[in-house]
Formats: structure tokens, sequence, C-alpha cells
């Protein structure tokens, strides 16, 4: 058996309790995009782009993406951020609604727009973080396929950390360019 099937193995009540955890988030995912999208169009909240229609990929995505590695997306992907733990329901109307602390807006403190997420890769005293131990997004621009070169430097970076000798000094950036970049790119509906 290779060593990728033999990862884990899940019992029955593991693998519901999985099932039932990813249909809760897909759930509260596209009922945030539900009332956000209401927010927007009776002028309570700023612009919103949703993420409703977009639930099963982005949880299968978040199942692979692991720690160090790098997501260049599109908004769009808010269950994706759910899903990895770096975005919960009070945070996302937060991020609509353009609040300002960014205790309460962690992806930009009121600074992007809503549906544009990020983790942080600084900690509170500007200092960089390991980011080997964290899953990493870097912001999300709205520009159709405007993060794709920014995806294709996230993994020449990790090729660079495969192959350039002496660079061990900075295991907090990668895991010796074992990371993967992951891209989305969105679509937009027409009518």
């Amino acid at each position: 058996m290779s060593k990728t099937a033999q990862k884990e193995v899940l019992s029955f009540e593991d693998f519901k309790k999985e099932v039932i955890n990813d249909y809760k988030i897909a759930i509260v995912s596209r009922e945030c995009s539900l009332l956000g999208r209401r927010e927007v169009l009776t002028g309570k909240a700023k612009f919103g782009i949703f993420g409703d229609g977009k639930e099963v990929p982005q949880l299968a995505m978040a199942k692979a993406f692991q720690n160090g590695d790098f997501r260049s997306g599109y908004y769009r992907d808010q269950t994706f951020m759910m899903a990895i733990g770096a975005m919960n329901i009070e945070q996302f109307f937060a991020g609509l609604y353009g609040h300002t602390d960014l205790n309460f807006d962690p992806m930009s403190a009121g600074r992007q727009m809503g549906g544009h997420f990020a983790t942080h890769s600084l900690d509170e005293n500007g200092n960089w973080k390991n980011l080997t131990e964290q899953k990493n997004s870097s912001a999300d621009i709205s520009p159709t396929a405007g993060q794709m070169p920014r995806l294709l430097g996230l993994a020449q970076a990790s090729k660079i950390y495969r192959n350039v000798d002496n660079l061990e000094s900075f295991t907090n950036f990668s895991n010796k360019g074992n990371e993967v970049a992951w891209g989305t790119n969105g679509n937009e509906r027409l009518g």
C-alpha cells in the first residue's frame, strides 16, 4: 500500500461527522451569501460579491490544502476560508460592513471590498510569522485573472526554495519548497 493510501482510514462515525460538518459549513456559507446580497441590494452594506454555488469545490480544496500552502484567489472563496478556519460568520459580515477594527474584520480592517479574503503573514508586532505553520491566503483582487501572476510567483518561490542551496535560514517561509500554490478563478453570472 502506498503512503498516500496509508494516510488515514476513517471510521463510519468519523466519516459521518465529517460529512455533517462539511454540510454545515456549506449551508452557513450559502446563507451568508443570501443575507449579504440582501444587505448590499438594500443599501445597508457596501459592495459585496458572494460565493454561493461554489461551496462543494471550495470544501474539497480546503480538505487538500495543507499548512504552508498558499492560495492566490479570486473573491467568492468564502466557503474555503470558513472551512480552513480563517473566517467565521461574524468576521464575514464585519468585512461586508467595512468594520475598521482588525479584531472584527481580520481580512483587512475594512480596507478591502467584501469578499476579498487574506491571511496575515506578520504578527501584531510586525514580525514575520512562521508561514509553514499556517494556511496562507494572499489578499484577493477583483480584476479577472489578476491573481494568476501572483500565483505563478508563489509557485516560483517554492521552486527556488526546492532547488537553490543555502536557503536553510528561511525555514519560516518554506518547507524546502514542498508547499503548493493554489489558484482560484471565479466566473461571472450573466443575466
